[in-house]
């Protein structure tokens, strides 16, 4: 039984996205926008960055699991 959640490509730029892509774009949002005055904004929308970017690894991830314990 194939129990991968995503094809090669999508697993590769949803891995791209989670541990590149949304992590630095975080760190962006959090240095300007402290910089140009909007702490609180600021605040909340690292937050969700930072959240969205864990769910996508987690669903990385388990893609990852599923597909290498079918291929054992």
């Amino acid at each position: 039984k194939d129990t991968m959640i995503f094809n090669n490509k999508t697993y590769d730029v949803l891995k791209f996205v989670a541990i590149t892509f949304i992590p630095a774009l975080a760190t962006f949002v959090g240095t300007v926008g402290i910089a140009i005055g909007y702490p609180e904004t600021t605040g909340v929308i690292v937050t969700v960055l930072t959240a969205l970017g864990t769910f996508i690894g987690a669903l990385v991830g388990l893609s990852s699991t599923g597909y290498n314990k079918g291929t054992k």
